[in-house]
């Protein structure tokens, strides 16, 4: 079965052309929608579904960058174990314990300015963390990548809940 890269005709890479990567998406969505079946045989019908479906799946796993990481360090035979590994180095788990701390304090203040900035430096660490990601995964260092990939989503769920403490004082 082809992988995602291959369904969409890219290269097997971090770095992903996102035009490219929308053309093809049209493309094969074009080829397998399911309302070109209507007057098809039930076994077509459902075969096209799987096709959009998968389409549909592989689309939004190429188009997130985190997803996009997470997938080729498993497609290249590394578990990113989300559940069970949760070991960060204890520089990063210090920086979480501290943006933590500013996050509480600021939620706590209703300080909008201070939520703000930690939103940035959380956008910066972000940017970074994908840099070293994409290098680590065109060095095939699926390895240290996957690491990458669970600080990442560290990082993503602490700006969730920035966003969801912005909103909050925003609506207030």
């Amino acid at each position: 079965m082809q992988n995602h890269f291959e369904l969409f005709q890219l290269p097997l890479q971090f770095a992903v052309d996102t035009s490219a990567l929308d053309s093809a998406y049209r493309e094969v969505q074009g080829r397998v929608h399911p309302d070109k079946f209507v007057s098809a045989s039930d076994a077509e019908k459902r075969v096209a579904m799987q096709w959009a479906t998968r389409a549909n799946e592989a689309y939004q796993t190429l188009k997130n960058p985190q997803k996009r990481a997470q997938y080729l360090c498993e497609l290249h035979g590394v578990d990113l174990q989300t559940e069970s590994n949760t070991a960060m180095p204890m520089a990063f788990l210090m920086q979480q314990m501290e943006w933590r701390e500013e996050l509480g304090d600021a939620r706590g203040a209703r300080d909008m300015a201070a939520l703000e900035g930690l939103d940035r430096q959380l956008r910066q660490e972000r940017k970074a963390q994908l840099a070293a990601i994409e290098q680590q995964i065109d060095a095939n260092d699926y390895v240290q990548a996957a690491q990458g990939v669970r600080a990442l989503m560290f990082i993503e769920k602490l700006k969730q809940e920035i966003d969801s403490a912005l909103s909050v004082l925003e609506d207030a």
